[in-house]
């Protein structure tokens, strides 16, 4: 393996596998924020590290894995205690994007995406809460998963915020993506495929002019309608509600361990945990209002028939130590593309749309609750075709 990518943040962490199945023969790197018996995880964070133990057995998924005949061959970087979109890590650095090293990979499983993107690993295993999974596998150029939230176990994972964690999975390639599924959805029935693909213009719109080209140019030669999605919320007003719960719920997972061991953080990870320690549970009733309505109209519109398509993030990697307004914007309108699936627990993938200035960008397609197979499925039928052309400028 190649040092210089700096995706490894151990990689004497090995697991051999257990049995042999459909990943035998097939590499994967964990997102250091995950059990691996005998290993103490991270979070991306050195005091995590020395106040809490080894684990005394694997992560459900890791097993899982494992016993497909897939071998992990180390853990990887992450934004501190998973809380940022952008992978760079204060104590332990960042991680190469795998293109132009003067951006940033995305987080937080910034190392699992330029891991995969490099060649390192055949696929990777990271989380996504609020975009995690969705947005470094798009500034890399690889496919992301963020599953329906509940359908995969999250025992052996340190939480974020419960009630948006999911485990999530990346790869180079639409077939390794479905045999990894097959893998952990296996209790999911597949059905038939989708017939509607629809096209959501004001998500469009939050999207960087070059980007959003490239993203249509792989949907043209696809039936997809397009309308504004007709929701009883703002898209900026759905994000406000999802970073509030979010919110609250990280400052109940960590606060009291915040508290007692007062940990250095890096200065964007401090200001975050700072503003989640101002929030009241009395904040939450507005915030629950809208979620529950937002889950109610995504799950009619997803009604199994219907897919959504919309660009993963509104542009390509931004520059590494980018400060300012400017890259607090890019932040949230990345947070309104990204919390519609979060809200409603839905499954999102993310697919390598083309480049911008050499650079990668992403189109996600988001289906029903627990249609999580069958949406990796049908993107491997549709990418049939298309992953034949090239998708370089």
């Amino acid at each position: 393996m190649n040092d210089k990518w700096n995706a490894f943040l151990n990689k004497e962490i090995i697991a051999e596998p257990t049995n042999h199945g459909v990943l035998s023969g097939k590499t994967f790197a964990l997102k250091d924020v995950f059990d691996v018996k005998g290993h103490t995880a991270s979070a991306g964070n050195p005091y995590w590290l020395h106040t809490h133990e080894q684990a005394s057995d694997h992560a459900e998924a890791v097993k899982s894995l494992l016993a497909s005949g897939a071998k992990l061959t180390g853990v990887t970087h992450t934004d501190e205690l998973m809380y940022g979109l952008n992978g760079e890590n204060f104590h332990y650095g960042t991680p190469l994007h795998p293109i132009n090293h003067n951006r940033i990979p995305g987080g937080s499983s910034s190392g699992s995406a330029v891991a995969v993107a490099a060649g390192l690993v055949d696929f990777a295993i990271g989380t996504d809460t609020g975009g995690s999974i969705r947005i470094p596998a798009s500034y890399c150029g690889v496919y992301g998963f963020r599953p329906t939230h509940g359908s995969l176990s999250v025992k052996g994972l340190i939480p974020l915020a419960p009630s948006f964690d999911t485990v999530g999975f990346m790869a180079k390639d639409i077939n390794t993506m479905v045999d990894v599924a097959s893998v952990l959805f296996a209790f999911q029935a597949t059905a038939p495929s989708f017939e509607n693909v629809v096209g959501v213009n004001n998500l469009f719109e939050l999207t960087d002019e070059e980007a959003c080209k490239k993203v249509e140019i792989l949907l043209e030669d696809h039936a997809v309608s397009y309308k504004n999605l007709q929701l009883s919320y703002k898209l900026s007003e759905c994000m406000e509600a999802f970073r509030t719960l979010q919110g609250i719920e990280i400052w109940r997972a960590h606060g009291e361990w915040i508290k007692r061991y007062n940990p250095t953080f890096g200065p964007d990870v401090a200001e975050r945990f700072e503003w989640a320690s101002t929030l009241k549970e009395e904040d939450m009733s507005d915030a629950k209002q809208i979620r529950d309505t937002i889950t109610k109209e995504l799950t009619h519109l997803l009604d199994g028939q219907t897919i959504l398509v919309l660009p993963t993030a509104p542009g390509v990697a931004p520059l590494k130590n980018a400060v300012g307004p400017e890259l607090q914007n890019r932040r949230l309108y990345t947070l309104q593309m990204t919390c519609l699936a979060g809200l409603a627990g839905l499954p999102q993938l993310t697919i390598p749309a083309g480049y911008v200035n050499q650079l990668p960008v992403g189109l996600s397609v988001i289906a029903g609750r627990n249609q999580d197979q069958q949406l990796v499925k049908w993107v491997q039928a549709w990418m049939g075709s298309k992953e034949r052309v090239s998708l370089k400028e």
